[in-house]
């Protein structure tokens, strides 16, 4: 008989970033025999079904719904008082299924909402052992300011868990630093390193430049980032006047996109800038393998898959060293004593920014010796199948023992 796992997660799909990927692609990969598992998370668009059968998942929907809302209405009312009473709705489906048909254990993907929902459940079940998985992305004192007024409930989610699986030793010490007693696995998230992998015919790609309006022999910078403070896209909007020959592609949406644009218009640079918005997961691969450079320069990283998705698709990486980023990227300068897998850029400097894409764009050898080393890594220790095997050996198994 399989252990039921009920999962706690804001949100899925079709609505995504890293910590939906990953609990798609490790529960495709868990074995049925020992697994199975249902999963509760908000509705948002009224087309998709209350209750679906994915495999060995069972999704359950709840909360506000509207007519196939963009990622933008996501954050507007109604949809975004969904994420307010989650945890109060998400608690009350669980107990009203758990008592139907027990559960063996439950899993929240990050401390955010879904973290008191199952919490809550844990106040009532104390006896059902309680995975926490920790993928946020946020500063860490952000996350403490934006939950200050229900702090001592926050923390008790950490000594609650009896189990923290972390994507990067950053998250690993922030779960430590909040009361979790145990030892946290770090599993990092992966990549589909047959997807981001994928070769395509270069008239394919020339035609994405041109359907952009991207000049042939142009520089092409890509982000995929949703666009708020921490992802620090306006750094690379203000170095865009020292480069002049770049474009900057941006996939991803935000509350910051209209201020990202004015400051596009104010440094005359706003024809170079282009907002594509929001790009299905399963189309991010064409656009990297049209661009030269993948930039972020965050001013936190719980990991970001972002970087390891451009590392599988063969371009080189420029980020900054902060949060879980110095798990896997690792510059020729500042890291001699490991092969090279992208270059640092100083946080919150724009002339930094200028000096690395010019030193990729004119260094060939150094370009082809830090892809070469990202597309290696990737395959190796970021791929999902070893990822999954992991996951099942090192946390679930354990968690029952």
């Amino acid at each position: 008989m399989p252990k039921r796992i009920l999962i706690f997660s804001l949100t899925y799909f079709p609505f995504v970033g890293g910590a939906e990927v990953a609990i798609k692609e490790i529960i495709e990969r868990i074995d049925l025999e020992k697994y199975s598992f249902d999963l509760i998370t908000l509705r948002f668009d009224r087309a998709l079904p209350r209750t679906e059968q994915r495999g060995n998942l069972t999704i359950h929907r709840i909360g506000f719904t509207a007519e196939h809302p963009s990622m933008t209405d996501l954050g507007r009312e109604p949809l975004v008082l969904n994420k307010y009473f989650f945890p109060f709705t998400a608690f009350w489906k669980a107990l009203t299924m758990h008592r139907r048909k027990p559960y063996d254990a439950v899993w929240v993907m990050l401390a955010n909402y879904a973290g008191f929902g199952a919490l809550f459940f844990k106040w009532v079940y104390p006896n059902v052992p309680m995975l926490l998985s920790l993928q946020e992305g946020d500063p860490i004192d952000h996350i403490k300011h934006r939950v200050r007024f229900v702090y001592p409930v926050f923390k008790d989610i950490f000594r609650k868990s009896d189990a923290v699986q972390a994507i990067s030793s950053h998250l690993a010490d922030f779960a430590r630093s909040m009361g979790f007693e145990g030892k946290s696995v770090v599993v990092p998230n992966g990549v589909s390193t047959a997807v981001f992998g994928r070769q395509y015919d270069v008239a394919e790609l020339a035609a994405l430049r041109a359907d952009l309006k991207i000049p042939a022999k142009a520089t092409v910078l890509i982000t995929t980032s949703r666009l708020v403070r921490k992802n620090a896209v306006d750094d690379v909007i203000r170095a865009l006047p020292k480069l002049p020959d770049a474009y900057f592609v941006v996939l991803g949406t935000g509350p910051d996109e209209w201020s990202l644009k004015l400051l596009a218009q104010e440094l005359k640079v706003a024809e170079r800038v282009l907002f594509v918005g929001h790009v299905g997961h399963e189309h991010v691969p064409r656009y990297l393998k049209m661009a030269d450079v993948f930039i972020r320069p965050s001013l936190s990283e719980g990991m970001g898959n972002s970087f390891i998705e451009a590392m599988a698709a063969g371009i080189p990486v420029i980020a900054t060293p902060v949060g879980g980023i110095v798990d896997f990227l690792f510059d020729p300068e500042m890291n001699s004593d490991k092969e090279p897998t992208g270059i640092f850029c100083a946080v919150r400097d724009p002339e930094s920014i200028v000096s690395k894409v010019k030193r990729l764009t004119s260094d060939g050898a150094v370009r082809e010796r830090i892809v070469a080393n990202a597309a290696r890594l990737s395959h190796e220790q970021y791929n999902w199948d070893s990822l999954a095997r992991r996951m099942e050996k090192e946390v679930f198994a354990k968690l029952f023992k």
